[in-house]
């Protein structure tokens, strides 16, 4: 069984069939799945999934480009939901500076109160890092982010500074990007970073990989993406999703 570390059914792209395609996951071999809250609205349909299906698990965090909306009253509330029974990370959080706006003094600070708490409450964290690298590596570094534990989301950088991630204690999340004929840096990550700290996730509905990109992309993709790390990695395609899927259960601390 497959673990989905990453994907956002609460999307508006999944309102016409989320039932049917939840159900689907188990019969095709997707035994585990975290949907990634990354707002305050988002944060709470994603423990609403995970509630009504016993498989989904969530994450509890605000995503850089929404975090200029964030004040002291709503991370309590965004503090209380972290301690929900079936949120296992906080997430997504982090910095992107792809566009201009929030500033990025705003990203830092709420990226900062939310790795915080997700050290006091014991909780790995997710993290989005887009145009950043640096600003990004730095904060984790300097606020002991290892403490927490967690991993780099959809990494984007180069293997070099994934495997910086991973001598801090991170995994590092691969998905379909390493499919794609121009995916080159992807999958120099992939070469070089061992497998037990590489973890499976698609971000769905987003980055589809080929065949089907371009398309809504959904969690029955994730063999596409083992098959293409088996194939870098020299591995059987049953020992990436018995890899990854141990990974994941170390890092959530859960068994499914």
């Amino acid at each position: 069984m497959i673990f989905e570390t990453h994907a956002h059914y609460d999307d508006e792209a999944f309102d016409e069939d989320r039932e049917p395609l939840l159900v689907s996951m188990q019969q095709n071999m997707i035994g585990c799945l975290v949907n990634v809250g990354a707002s305050l609205k988002s944060t709470q349909t994603s423990i609403q999934l995970a509630e009504q299906y016993p498989y989904i698990y969530a994450a509890a965090g605000v995503h850089p480009s929404e975090s200029a909306a964030l004040d002291e009253a709503q991370f309590e509330w965004l503090a209380a939901q972290c301690a929900h029974q079936k949120v296992v990370a906080v997430g997504e959080i982090g910095l992107d500076y792809y566009w201009d706006e929030p500033d990025p003094a705003v990203q830092k600070k709420w990226f900062v109160r939310q790795l915080e708490l997700a050290k006091a409450l014991k909780k790995p964290v997710i993290i989005h890092s887009r145009d950043a690298a640096k600003d990004t590596y730095d904060i984790l570094a300097a606020h002991h982010a290892s403490e927490a534990g967690g991993v780099i989301h959809c990494f984007s950088y180069s293997a070099e500074l994934a495997l910086a991630y991973v001598a801090m204690g991170f995994y590092i999340g691969v998905g379909g990007v390493v499919t794609f004929k121009n995916g080159r840096k992807m999958k120099e990550v992939v070469e070089a970073v061992p497998i037990e700290r590489i973890l499976l996730e698609t971000d769905s509905p987003y980055l589809s990989p080929e065949p089907n990109r371009g398309k809504r992309n959904t969690s029955l993709n994730l063999p596409l993406i083992a098959q293409k790390i088996a194939e870098l990695k020299g591995l059987s395609y049953d020992e990436v999703v018995q890899i990854t899927t141990e990974n994941a259960r170390w890092l959530y601390q859960i068994q499914c």
